[in-house]
């Protein structure tokens, strides 16, 4: 037996022993969680700054923080989620007892994404402790630090045998996809969600896949651009725009593009100083494989703002493109880079044209003081999220849900989405043994309506 189908039949045989059945053994769990969390931060954000040069503060605030928060608003909510959920009776089932009854699906796989190798790992890990699963825990191996100290850590606060973590690459990932698994969850490209989807389709097992998509940027040039392009350069280069749902790019009247420019450099300045390969706020790109990558999609773009880049130390700089056209490399797939291309449009018309030739994406974002704009923009397009006037915040609230649409994803979590996403919802009707007066009434309702219709 291989390592990782010795920790899926190790799942499985735990998970067969009911122990995760009891909500009060899930909330332990789940307070062991929250306890790492608090006693090993400086572990968690040492191994964070290695892989992705994030700063203690910025490791918190974008990793931990909101994990925490999910954590306590599961342990605060999980008794009532669990519980039986009775329904509405029709006629025929007056007397019975009816309700949805809220079960674990079994063994989950969770596999992370290395761009917020805890939030996005941990996440959905959270969601499958909740709903009584036990769950196979894959990080990405391209967090090579991070994905250590989670091996390290996680065993010894959560149940080893229940929640296993499992490291490695391609060929590990490629041997867990061969086991049978009740549900598969993943954070990452489409490339390798379409991978995960083959692979869970011949043990008929349901998928739950986060990807991504170039997320359009829509500037109304109406707004207050200066306030618009302090919170897309905020999105955008966060992470050294590593962020699924970072704006891609940016559509605005030809009119205001020189302005939107000199905003997002000033501000670019503000954030990260004159030299942000200096500033330590600023990130670096994952590894050099992904640099050569982003620095390709330069080829044939102009460059208004930044362009500076070290391979050897994985540094683009914050970068803006101008007058780009739509057929422009940087425009052919998810750019996951400090670059902003921006695309002039004639019109809001052009602008959802544009959006909607492609795919559909994980985010939209439109800057407009006008409803009349914001809703045109929502009700004519498709995405994953709709945020109007800011970027990136939806996210950090638990009672929307979280998931793309079309090629940006399948399925949705966070918060009580997480629990129902990863519980079977099973129907239940009792009905006694007895009263058997009543369902003859019922059974001659039913007889008469049928006559009826």
């Amino acid at each position: 037996m291989s390592r990782e189908q010795q920790a899926v039949a190790r799942a499985r045989k735990a998970f067969e022993t009911g122990r995760s059945k009891s909500v009060e053994y899930r909330i332990n769990q789940l307070k062991n969680l929250q306890r790492l969390f608090s006693e090993r931060q400086k572990e968690i954000a040492a191994a964070i700054k290695k892989d992705l040069n994030k700063t203690e503060v910025g490791a918190q605030f974008y990793e931990t923080l909101g994990l925490e928060g999910e954590i306590s608003l599961f342990i605060k909510n999980l008794k009532e989620w669990a519980a039986p959920r009775h329904v509405k009776k029709n006629l025929l089932t007056m007397s019975d007892t009816v309700y949805i009854h809220p079960e674990p699906l079994g063994v989950v796989l969770v596999i992370g994404a290395w761009n917020y190798p805890w939030a996005v790992t941990i996440r959905p890990l959270i969601g499958a402790i909740a709903a009584g699963n036990a769950a196979v825990v894959k990080p990405s191996e391209v967090c090579v630090h991070t994905s250590k100290v989670m091996e390290d850590l996680l065993p010894i606060y959560i149940d080893k045998e229940l929640y296993p973590v499992v490291t490695g690459g391609v060929p590990e990932t490629q041997e867990l996809l061969r086991q049978k698994f009740d549900h598969i969850f993943y954070t990452g490209n489409s490339t390798v969600g379409k991978v995960i989807m083959e692979a869970a389709a011949k043990h008929l097992t349901p998928v739950t896949l986060e990807l991504g998509g170039k997320s359009p940027c829509y500037i109304d040039k109406n707004c207050d651009i200066s306030i618009a392009c302090r919170r897309v350069t905020w999105g955008k280069y966060s992470n050294c725009g590593q962020t699924c749902i970072a704006p891609d790019y940016i559509l605005c009247e030809p009119s205001i593009q020189n302005r939107v420019i000199e905003e997002v450099k000033k501000c670019i300045k503000e954030f990260y100083t004159d030299n942000p390969k200096t500033c330590p706020d600023y990130g670096r790109i994952i590894n050099q494989r992904h640099f050569k990558r982003v620095m390709a999609m330069l080829e044939d773009s102009n460059i208004a703002v930044g362009g500076e880049n070290d391979e050897s130390d994985c540094y683009i700089a914050p970068t803006v493109l101008r007058d780009v056209k739509p057929e422009a490399k940087v425009m052919q797939e998810e750019i996951f880079g400090p670059l902003l291309p921006i695309l002039p449009v004639s019109s809001l018309d052009e602008a959802i044209k544009l959006i909607n030739k492609g795919e559909k994406p994980l985010a939209l974002y439109v800057f407009s003081p006008d409803n009349k704009v914001i809703e045109r923009m929502r009700d004519e397009t498709s995405s994953g999220g709709f945020l109007a006037n800011d970027c990136l915040v939806h996210y950090s609230v638990s009672a929307l849900p979280f998931g793309g649409v079309g090629n940006s994803g399948i399925g949705c979590y966070h918060g009580k989405f997480s629990f129902d996403r990863l519980s079977h919802l099973r129907g239940c009707l009792v009905k006694k043994l007895k009263m058997e007066g009543v369902n003859d009434i019922d059974l001659c309702c039913i007889h008469t309506l049928s006559q009826h219709h």
